[in-house]
């Protein structure tokens, strides 16, 4: 069965990754450990997306989010939608308290999850929400990302979408500021950058590119051509290339070609590695996850280590 998502967090000096799949569940994994610990079943439908938030997963199922508690097997919380559910992210801001999804009824939706309430719905996307992220955290406003509200903050909300836009909203006011064209055919992935990256927008899509914009002039910087198949899935890479220390310049993107690409933003040229999937994997790279693991390269560096799920229901471990 396919594995739709993968992500990772830290408890308790532990790291753990969660998976989503066509099967049904999702799965906790300690990565230190290498074993499964926990497995929440009885979902009615497939499972898109999955996400940690404190000790807290939250799953798209259908038509709505499920919370569970990461150790015990009970849900916390249903949040119902309109429509089917494709995308969500927690905020990087006031502790993963605010919650973002995007859905085929055309919407994005932001929640507070403490007070299960739905404090804004942004409406101008012409077809599906796909995928949506939220900027990253801000370190030059500590005061107001530490209290518990939104107003103010300064941060945004970008979102892709099958009518080939990628569209950017204050989280403040719930309107939309900015239009990003340039995707032939439906986009879905979509990440914000960090640090010197932060006013950058990365994107995947079916028309099998890989895009780089510009937030500030509101234009695209690159295109990246040489999947032949939908890029299902982008990331910002930790990875460095030498004249650039300090801040990494390589981005990776995962396609239904069943190979994960590596790229440097600063050239249109080819890419600058590929991993090529297991033959088994042969319907394609769903989801990729970067965890800096606790275990040592050497006594001055900690592995960096590439997750990816497929197709195929295997996640496996690049490094």
């Amino acid at each position: 069965m396919a594995v739709w998502s993968v992500d990772y967090s830290t408890f308790d000096d532990c790291q753990f990754i969660c998976s989503g799949s066509d099967d049904k569940t999702v799965r906790v994994w300690d990565v230190d450990n290498n074993k499964q610990i926990q497995s929440f079943n009885g979902h009615s439908s497939f499972i898109n997306c999955v996400k940690f938030s404190h000790i807290i997963i939250i799953i798209i199922s259908k038509m709505s989010f499920v919370l569970h508690h990461l150790t015990k097997l009970f849900q916390l919380q249903i949040f119902n939608e309109y429509g089917s559910v494709n995308a969500i992210e927690f905020s990087p801001f006031n502790g993963g308290r605010y919650l973002c999804s995007g859905s085929l009824d055309k919407r994005i939706g932001l929640y507070d999850i403490e007070t299960s309430k739905l404090l804004h719905v942004f409406n101008g996307h012409k077809s599906y929400v796909w995928c949506v992220d939220i900027s990253p955290l801000q370190s030059n406003n500590n005061k107001m990302n530490n209290i518990g509200v939104i107003g103010g903050n300064g941060y945004t909300i970008c979102s892709g979408s099958c009518d080939n836009t990628i569209r950017i909203w204050d989280i403040e006011t719930a309107k939309q500021f900015n239009v990003f064209n340039g995707h032939e055919l439906w986009i879905k992935s979509i990440k914000y950058g960090s640090n010197e990256l932060s006013n950058t927008i990365l994107s995947g899509s079916n028309d099998k590119s890989v895009r780089l914009w510009d937030i500030r002039y509101g234009k695209q910087i690159q295109v990246f051509n040489g999947h032949t198949g939908c890029v299902r899935t982008v990331e910002y890479s930790p990875f460095v290339i030498k004249n650039n220390i300090g801040n990494s310049n390589v981005i990776c993107s995962g396609s239904l070609d069943n190979t994960i690409r590596f790229w440097d933003i600063r050239s249109n040229k080819e890419e600058l590695y590929t991993i090529k999937g297991i033959n088994d994997e042969a319907d394609g790279i769903l989801c990729i996850k970067y965890i800096s693991l606790k275990k040592k390269v050497n006594e001055d560096n900690y592995g960096i280590y590439l997750y990816y799920g497929s197709k195929k229901g295997h996640i496996r471990v690049w490094g």
